[in-house]
This record gives structure tokens, sequence and C-alpha cells, in this order.
């Protein structure tokens, strides 16, 4: 591998690694998330033109904390004035030496948590915090986070812009808010702590680095928000709830990289340390007398965990879970999951019937598991050819070639 190869791997790696943790530093120093991205994105690009002559620094981040803070800098004093850059200026100016000083990663200080709760600060849309915060924090990128929120991409990046914008001028801070602010801002945090896992969880194999990472971090992020936050219920509800999905990842994929769908996993493959630990969640959650989505998302993953190692069949528990999420959150997504646990109470009859009246929902007409679901539950009523066409709609939804090869093993099995 030659050396700027080698440099670009080396920069991609430190962007993955640290990328949130670098913007969220510098923004909270420049208070402004847009001037700490570009300021990042410019010091990564004079990696990528100082690493294959000199060689990758023993410590990355703090070389590119430093360049990025003087980057900022440059920007400051062409396009600012007064008392106020100033003091900025001289806080820029400090961090980059101190970092270059300690040589140490450790020596950044980790204010991600702060610039999450500065992006669900009341001054910004409710409906930009979470993407907002996967960006800036997380790093995904304006086309997976539009992807993710069924919007396009360059309206989503125009919402992203337009929010980061009020950040500088309505002068959010970037601190953690004191308790008795936070509950007010707890739910968009979770909400994008849970968009960004999901986006991971897309991932089955763990074969994509970047989304591996991202698992990784919104568990981080998700056991950071605990540790500050021990008696929220919600908060415990989630990091309940995303261990006990992440525990089955072994279990998701044959050796050769074939779906396997939650009844039919090997139990044996599941992580039984990390289920343990998120049972032992729920439970501190539930004493705690606050009932929430995030507790009874986690409920149902523990229903479900149990019904398979014990090969119970009465999905009545389930059921009856689903039935308070409904009342609570109205989703659809989670009606189309009632049904299909009431097919296995009732028969696929009765889950029809729900699926015909949510079918006049337009969130659903392009989610491929309500095709996928519709197919199994037509297929199992022994009406094969709507299930064919149900099929046939899922297939070409299904973004996951495993799904899709599944989906069509199970077309081609219907009867003619």
């Amino acid at each position: 591998m030659d050396r700027t190869a080698q440099a670009r791997r080396a920069a991609d790696a430190v962007a993955r690694r640290s990328y949130g943790k670098l913007v969220a530093f510098l923004a909270a120093a420049m208070h402004d998330v847009a001037a700490a991205e570009d300021a990042l994105s410019e010091a990564f690009a004079a990696a990528l033109a100082d690493w294959p002559r000199n060689g990758c620094p023993a410590n990355p981040e703090a070389w590119l904390l430093t360049v990025a803070r003087r980057k900022g800098v440059d920007r400051f004093r062409h396009h600012r004035h007064g008392e106020a850059v100033a003091v900025q200026l001289q806080v820029l100016a400090e961090i980059g030496e101190s970092a270059s000083a300690e040589g140490d990663d450790a020596a950044i200080p980790d204010r991600r948590l702060a610039l999450l709760f500065a992006c669900a600060h009341p001054a910004i849309d409710a409906g930009t915090r979470a993407p907002l915060m996967l960006q800036t924090v997380l790093g995904l990128d304006a086309k997976a986070i539009a992807a993710a929120f069924l919007a396009s991409p360059a309206a989503m990046g125009k919402r992203l812009g337009r929010a980061k914008q009020k950040i500088r001028q309505a002068g959010v801070p970037f601190v953690v808010p004191t308790r008795d602010e936070l509950a007010g801002r707890l739910d968009g945090v979770l909400e994008a702590i849970y968009a960004a896992f999901a986006e991971g969880w897309s991932d089955p194999g763990g074969t994509d680095a970047i989304r591996r990472d991202l698992t990784a971090e919104a568990l981080f992020l998700a056991r950071l928000v605990a540790e500050l936050l021990p008696q929220e219920p919600e908060v415990l509800g989630l990091l309940a709830c995303m261990l006990h999905a992440e525990a089955r990842r072994s279990a998701r994929r044959t050796a050769e990289g074939d779906y396997v769908p939650l009844a039919e996993q090997d139990v044996a493959l599941w992580d039984a340390a990390m289920i343990d630990e998120a049972e032992a969640l729920l439970s501190r959650a539930s004493r705690l007398g606050r009932i929430g989505r995030y507790q009874l998302e986690a409920a149902l993953q523990s229903a479900h965990v149990e019904r398979c190692r014990n090969s119970r069949t009465d999905w009545t528990p389930e059921v009856q879970i689903y039935d308070a999420l409904l009342a609570l959150c109205g989703s659809p997504v989670v009606a189309l999951n009632r049904a299909l646990a009431i097919a296995e109470l009732k028969g696929p009859e009765a889950a029809l019937e729900i699926m015909d009246a949510l079918a006049a929902d337009g969130r659903l007409v392009d989610y491929q598991p309500y095709w996928a679901a519709r197919a199994a539950l037509l297929a199992r009523a022994h009406a094969c050819h709507d299930a064919r066409h149900a099929f046939d709609v899922a297939i070409g939804l299904a973004g996951d070639p495993a799904v899709r090869r599944y989906l069509q093993d199970r077309q081609a099995a219907l009867p003619r």
C-alpha cells in the first residue's frame, strides 16, 4: 500500500473513531456547529496532504484538533468581529495547544453529551433535533439521515443547515442541562441514539466498519446517558432494548450469510451476558414506577427471548405489551407488529383484517416490512395469488440482499 493510501486509511479510521468527539469539543469552544464541522473537514484535508509526506502522527486526534483550531481561528478573524469573538479566539488558541502538549487523546474532553443536549434545545425544531444529533455527534451524512427519516437528501441538508444556524444565532449553550431541565429535552436525545443504533443494526453481519462503529457509538452514548440519569427509567429502558437486540447479532445470519428470522434463530448463539444486563436494566426501570415507550419496547424484546428459550406458544404477553405500546404512541409500525402477534394468537385471518385497515396509512405504502408481513400472512391463509403480489413488492423494496433471497425462497415455495 502506498503512503497516500495509508494516510487515507489512517484518516478514515480516525474519522470513524473520533469525528463526533472532535466536532463536539470544537463546537463547544466556537459556539458554532457548522464552523466546527468546516474546520475539522479542512483539518482532514490537510492530513491527506501532510501524512503521506511526513507519516501519520503518534496522536492523530490531537494533530487534527490543532489544525482544526487554527482553521477556526482563521475563519473567525476573517468573518467575525467584536469582544465575544475575541474571547472565543483566545479559547480556541488555548485548547489546541493544550491537546498538543498532552499528546493523549484522553486529554480531549468528551463533550458529545453536551452537544446532544444542545441539539435538543427548545430553539431547534422538534423534527430536526434527531437528524441534527445524528450528523453532528455521530457523524452520519445527510444522505443516510434522509433515508432514515424518509426525506430527500436536499431537503434534509437544508433542515440541518438551518438548525446549525439557529444554534449560533440563538446562542444555544453547549452544556449538559441541569437536572430540572433534562426531562423536557430527553426524548429527542433518546430518539437520536435509537435511530443511530438502528442504522448500525441494519448491517447484521458487522461487515460494514462504519455501521458497526455506529452501533458501538450508540451503545456508548446510551450508557453515558444512563450513568448521568440512573433514576430515569426511559434511559434504562432504551439501553435494555438496544442490548437485547445486539445480543442476537450473531444469530441473525448463517455462516453462508443467509437471513435467519427471530423464530428460527439458534438461541445458543445469543450473547447471554448481554441479555442478563438488559434484563437487570429493565428490572431497575420497572421499579422506578414510570412506564414509557422504551421500557415497553424492551419488555417486548424480553418476552421474545423468554418465548424462544422456553418454546412458549401463547403470545398473550406480547399482544398485551403491544396494546400498551400502541395506546402510548399510536405508531403504524407498532400496529403492524401487533397484527403479527395477533396472527400467532388468533390466526392469519384476524391479522389480515388489521393489515387491511393499516393499508390506508400512506406511511406504510413503501414500508418493506409491511409487505413482507402481508405476504407471509396471505401465504398462511392460502391466498397464494395475493401472497405472490405482496412478495413481489416486498422483494422490490428489500435493500438487504440476504432478506431479498429469503423472500424469494418463500415466494418460490408457494403452491402453484
